[in-house]
């Protein structure tokens, strides 16, 4: 069999005794010699890669048949166009490159009708790399990305926030929320930032940072705006939107073609006068009010149990961090501020205790503060051992989304 290519020479020279059909045997005519020679030269061409190119690349960039076994390295984000298959193949037989996405995401997007892993393109995620293969007709990777896609993609993980802190805007802090970098998990679906994003409530959603972030209609006064993470579908990029629904089946998706739901961020709250109060934000889901909010002032609390409403997300349940100042006539009295899920209490050291409570003095003053759940309706109980006057400041209050850090 005629050795034709450069894998078939064999090691033992004995045994090579024509190349590319060329008989170089003992008493081949010299003419064969000078033919063997013009074949080596050719199957070298078309066989042997030359040595690796690396080629840093800072725009988008079209491959052609000499970058045969380069290292292409982008430092910002581009497209790679691949020149025609057959042109690619046609003096070697064969082409391959590695791309390095060291700056932004490359797009790989092949010539014409030809695929690349089958499909039309393929994105390489910065900090990421691939090997391309062309077999003349189409182009085929080591399926790095894929594989980063799926693991991406796992439901095992489970679901959470890296990152992603919510902050007043220092330019428009009144109507303008920044979003720190952040990944976002939950379930099977995957988002991923580098950059922070900012999203104003004084429109609604358009695409990109600094643009409209509700989901619908305009910003109301002493209204909840919850805060969730967009997946856009084509290229995995990150986005924000802003709703009235506490839950993701309740967000207004008319404006959302393209992308995907993945999880509840946070939550902003507007005042009367419909801007956003302003508040610092900590890891693991604490918000804390600038300026604390009174929201009870000498209100009477009595034996009876009764509900008061704070300022807080609404249609959830948050744990919030509060502050007391407590009056009674009576000398021997307590101040029970609760968790409406626990039902109805009582008051006393003798029952169910309190958080405040007089200091053994008649209309003299205490203080107390503690963390207490809220039910959906943004309510707390209060209860007294005797009738009196309650005070409640608020200072914040956690709401958990899954935020580590």
């Amino acid at each position: 069999m005629a050795k034709s290519t450069f894998l078939s020479w064999e090691t033992t020279a004995s045994n090579n005794t024509d190349v590319a059909g060329v008989f170089i045997g003992e008493g081949c005519p010299p003419s064969n010699m000078n033919n063997s020679d013009r074949a080596i030269m050719a199957t070298l061409r078309r066989d042997v890669d030359g040595k690796v190119v690396y080629s840093a690349k800072g725009t988008s960039y079209t491959a052609v048949s000499d970058d045969n076994n380069a290292v292409l390295r982008f430092t910002a984000a581009a497209t790679l166009s691949l020149t025609a298959a057959a042109t690619l193949t046609a003096v070697t037989s064969q082409w391959h490159v590695t791309v390095i996405a060291d700056g932004g995401d490359v797009t790989i997007d092949p010539n014409g009708a030809e695929t690349i892993d089958g499909a039309a393109t393929l994105i390489v995620p910065n900090g990421s790399s691939t090997y391309i293969a062309c077999d003349g007709s189409n182009f085929f990777t080591d399926k790095m990305v894929s594989s980063l896609d799926a693991k991406a993609d796992e439901t095992a993980v489970g679901s959470w926030i890296d990152g992603g802190l919510l902050s007043n805007n220092s330019g428009n802090p009144n109507t303008h929320i920044d979003f720190a970098a952040m990944s976002v998990r939950s379930g099977s679906s995957f988002v991923s930032s580098a950059s922070s994003i900012t999203k104003h409530l004084s429109g609604t959603w358009a695409v990109g940072t600094g643009s409209g972030g509700l989901d619908a209609g305009s910003v109301a006064a002493n209204a909840t705006y919850y805060a969730y993470a967009l997946r856009k579908t084509s290229d995995g990029t990150l986005d924000v939107v802003l709703s009235t629904s506490a839950t993701i089946g309740g967000v207004t998706t008319t404006l959302l073609t393209g992308y995907t739901i993945v999880k509840q961020i946070g939550v902003v709250l507007t005042n009367g006068s419909s801007i956003i109060r302003p508040f610092t934000m900590y890891p693991r889901d604490e918000y804390q009010f600038v300026t604390p909010i009174i929201d009870a002032a000498n209100i009477a609390t009595t034996l009876t149990s009764a509900l008061l409403a704070l300022t807080v997300p609404n249609g959830v349940k948050t744990k919030v961090k509060l502050r007391f100042m407590f009056r009674s006539p009576a000398t021997t009295n307590s101040c029970l501020v609760y968790d409406p899920a626990k039902g109805i209490l009582v008051a006393g050291g003798a029952d169910e205790g309190g958080v405040v409570g007089t200091p053994q003095v008649a209309d003299g003053y205490s203080v107390g503060n503690a963390e207490i759940w809220t039910n959906t309706a943004r309510q707390v109980r209060h209860v007294a051992g005797a009738t009196g006057s309650l005070w409640v400041f608020n200072d914040g209050f956690y709401f958990p989304c899954g935020r580590n850090a």
